[in-house]
């Protein structure tokens, strides 16, 4: 080799950009001989990897998830746990229902009256003075009245002041029903009036005579504390009526997706307008659809009450029965067809270059066909830090030992709110300070030193959940890019495509870069933490904020999520930087930095239209999928298949199907995405690098060096 062939270049770098670089002249493909990078940040994720394991165990040793599942008594004992007296008993029984009524329900999540596990709820009415009479008749009434009381009594001796002093026994009985194991009132209407057992009023046990709304009333107030997990539960059902639905749909749109991918290899032009038209189709059906039930409520009673005025209810069903819904849902989608439509027109020039870097990436992808099955390693990665951060989070909410605190139905009570001890609450001052006042069971809690740092525990749990998730995410991209360039780099192709790529490459992310994927990944997962922090505080502080802190607020998260986007952008460049090269996260962030600045035009026609592109293509296979789910569910297809029955919400696994639907699309196709980046950063450096002369030739297609370098070509000649 001559002393001109071993000098690179480097002239057309300096008159063209003003930028002198130095290349490797026998550079072929990414780096194969590596040095380790970032090392003290590897070292850092290694060392938070162990703390967070660590946490996991300690937080499994002093958590309970039973605590979630089972109803907790006044005691803090678990209704219907094994092993324990309260095994048979699984219901929970309130003593003074009406006493829910208090305002203190709504600020200490709990109702001032005692709560017994119970094996069943009562369904007669009795009260404890009626007992008394009839247990000298038949005994038989107070073997089942004394079911309802904390322990077993021979016979009812004590007076009705004693019995509420005590605190033995609940004044009355009320026929009930279970409701999420605890026994709630059994409402019915009679001739449009409400009653409970056939009858609208009744005694409490105390001397006062109640009526069915004032026992609504009470009820309700316990019934918005677990509406949560009482829509929980109806999820569940129908998740578990239509989970096989489900799977189909999701099988469906992996199939979709992958005919979408190995089809864009031969028809990439022609793909691109069915997906408009698919796109474009499913829309205008979605605006028929919402027209056609805006006007089936035309006339309806109520359906032409705003949003506004039945306010948050907890059954969505109710706001699909206003007009006004259907008509806002009917706007969003005309819009977004517009949008569409205006970027077809105005964006029609450049969409032939999008074309013409989905058929290269459709090559690169037929060539290297195992990257269509990283996506499935992904989600495995990602489906266990999930699964993991959940259960710590439950686990550390769940850790402690039950704190009793005082609570009074009036909340005249100075000690209101302080720990105590229900075992000799009786016989302290607070009592008969605070007639009436309940030493209940309150939360989990301690005073030890792990106790007192269970809310740091949960914030390092999600900040580590963040780092681990954004990594996942890096290796991915790196993983990729590395195949990829490999593919790139090879000017025999397929011939001198490396064997294995993505194992490769992989291995090198592994071994070499895992210190400079979790800093670039730390760095997203601090700018998503702030903005973790910056919601918690606006939720918290929302009705003491005034209009300039709400300005602000606004002004932050705009700020926070516009700097989450640009280190996701200039993350994914740099990781691709790192697959080819191998230099550490910073060198390759500003290498990548200034190759696509000194190409700002090009990055400017390729990203977005491409992007554009790829997203009418999730659009599409989530669209499709959707709109079948959406027969299926609500029953529009019984001639061709049978769809489930008595589904609470239908809402629940048609939406489970579109994100789904949505996110199998986005994984494949972000293997699309990573794959046209990858080539397009190689592109760049491929035109800056070589001259297309046999001793310096393109490693790229002519078809693709026409449309993207026609200008560079144009003042080479000059």
């Amino acid at each position: 080799m001559s002393d001109k062939e071993e000098q690179p270049d480097t002239s057309l770098d300096v008159e063209t950009y003003g930028n002198p670089r130095t290349f490797d002249p026998n550079f072929k493909g990414p780096i194969a001989k590596r040095n380790c990078t970032d090392v003290l940040c590897c070292i850092i994720f290694v060392l938070f990897i162990i703390a967070y394991i660590l946490l996991g165990l300690v937080a499994w040793v002093h958590g309970d998830p039973r605590r979630v599942a089972y109803p907790t008594d006044s005691k803090g004992h678990f209704c219907g746990q094994k092993g324990t007296p309260n095994e048979n008993k699984t219901i929970l029984f309130y003593f003074n229902l009406f006493s829910c009524t208090s305002p203190s329900v709504v600020v200490n999540l709990q109702c001032p009256t005692t709560q017994i596990c119970v094996s069943k709820c009562p369904e007669k009415f009795l009260t404890y003075m009626e007992i008394q009479f009839s247990y000298r008749k038949n005994k038989h009434y107070w073997t089942y009245y004394s079911q309802f009381c904390k322990s077993p009594f021979v016979k009812p001796v004590k007076t009705l002041s004693q019995v509420l002093l005590d605190d033995d026994c609940p004044t009355a009985i009320f026929p009930s029903k279970p409701f999420l194991q605890r026994c709630f009132p059994d409402f019915t209407t009679k001739n449009g009036t409400l009653t409970v057992g056939n009858k609208t009023t009744f005694e409490d046990g105390s001397g006062k005579t109640r009526n069915a709304i004032e026992l609504r009333t009470a009820a309700n107030r316990v019934n918005k504390i677990l509406d949560a997990r009482a829509i929980g539960m109806k999820v569940f059902e129908d998740y578990a009526s239509t989970w096989y639905w489900i799977l189909i749909g999701l099988t469906i749109a992996m199939l979709l997706s992958w005919m979408f991918v190995i089809l864009l290899r031969f028809i990439a032009g022609f793909l691109f307008w069915v997906f408009m038209a698919g796109v474009i189709g499913i829309i205008g059906y979605g605006i028929w659809y919402c027209y056609q039930e805006y006007s089936n409520l035309q006339g309806r009673p109520n359906s032409h009450l705003s949003i506004y005025d039945i306010g948050i209810q907890t059954d969505i069903s109710m706001y699909f029965q206003l007009k006004q819904t259907w008509f806002a849902f009917m706007i969003i989608l005309c819009l977004l067809e517009v949008f569409i439509i205006l970027m077809l027109i105005f964006l029609r020039g450049r969409i032939c270059i999008s074309i013409a870097l989905l058929k290269e990436g459709s090559k690169a992808i037929g060539y290297l066909p195992t990257t269509l099955i990283y996506p499935v390693l992904t989600f495995i990665f990602l489906f266990i830090c999930i699964a993991y951060w959940a259960v710590t989070a439950i686990y550390l909410a769940t850790s402690g030992v039950p704190i009793y605190k005082v609570i009074s139905p009036e909340r005249t009570c100075e000690h209101e709110n302080t720990t105590c001890d229900p075992e000799i609450f009786n016989t302290t001052e607070i009592a008969k300070a605070c007639p009436g006042a309940q030493c209940n069971f309150a939360f989990y809690g301690g005073k030890s030193l792990y106790h007192q740092y269970v809310p740091t525990f949960q914030i390092f749990n999600l900040f580590v959940f963040l780092w681990l998730i954004n990594f996942v995410i890096a290796l991915g991209q790196c993983a990729l890019a590395g195949a990829f360039a490999s593919y790139y780099w090879a000017l025999k192709k397929p011939d001198d495509i490396p064997p294995y790529p993505l194992f490769t490459a992989f291995g090198r992310a592994i071994r070499y870069h895992t210190g400079s994927l979790a800093f670039g990944s730390l760095i997203l997962a601090l700018v998503q933490m702030f903005k973790f922090i910056l919601e918690y505080l606006d939720r918290r502080l929302k009705e003491a904020q005034n209009n300039v802190c709400k300005f602000l607020q606004c002004c932050l998260k705009c700020c926070f999520w516009c700097l989450e986007r640009m280190v996701k952008f200039f993350n994914r460049n740099a990781y691709v930087m790192i697959a080819i090269y191998g230099k550490n996260f910073c060198r390759s962030a500003r290498d990548a930095f200034n190759l696509l600045m000194r190409n700002v035009l090009k990055v400017a026609v390729m990203d977005k239209v491409t992007d554009f592109v790829l997203i009418l293509g999730k659009i599409l296979v989530a669209g499709c999928i959707g709109v079948l789910a959406f027969l299926l569910f609500t029953h529009r297809l019984p001639t061709m298949i049978e769809g489930p029955t008595s589904l609470n919400y239908y809402w629940v696994p048609l939406l489970t199907v579109i994100i789904g639907s949505y996110l199998v699309a986005h994984g494949f196709f972000s293997v699309y995405a990573m794959c046209i980046d990858t080539i397009f950063i190689c592109f760049l450096e491929d035109i800056e690098r070589n001259d297309g002369s046999p001793e310096r030739p393109y490693y790229t297609s002519q078809s693709l060096l026409k449309i993207l370098n026609e200008p560079n070509m144009q003042t080479k000649k000059h």
